[in-house]
């Protein structure tokens, strides 16, 4: 049975460079580092944002973005707060799409790597009862 996400990679070109977009955003906490050895495919550092493990990778990154996105949640009252912090690191931020009144604000911003990130104030009840209003 599945219980949950273990963890999530993200291939970046620049540890350095990916790691300071994670702390300085996500308010993340390296716990490891490779340095020069490699026990999976490269070289890599451990983070924990909130209490899930994201992992960043050394290599090739991809050229092309999509809307394939990982999605963290922040409280609404924090949102100023965090689109402030996105702007002043340098991140691309998107457009967001068009929103339902009562699903909830969002953030969509590219890193440095063409990832792209969500910060959401909503909840799945709140989306769920907003489209069933809308119906």
């Amino acid at each position: 049975m599945i219980s949950g996400i273990s963890h999530i990679t993200l291939i970046v070109s620049d540890l350095e460079r990916a790691a300071l977009f994670l702390e300085k955003i996500f308010e993340a906490k390296e716990v490891y580092c490779s340095g020069n050895n490699t026990f999976s495919l490269s070289s890599e550092k451990f983070f924990l944002v909130g209490d899930i493990w994201v992992c960043i990778m050394l290599g090739d990154v991809r050229t092309e973005r999509t809307y394939n996105h990982i999605a963290f949640k922040i409280d609404d009252s924090d949102f100023d707060d965090y689109f402030a912090k996105i702007k002043d690191i340098g991140a691309e931020i998107r457009t967001p799409r068009p929103r339902i009144p009562g699903e909830g604000r969002s953030i969509y911003f590219y890193d440095f790597d063409n990832h792209l990130f969500e910060l959401h104030t909503g909840t799945l009840p709140e989306r769920l009862a907003v489209y069933s209003q809308s119906q």
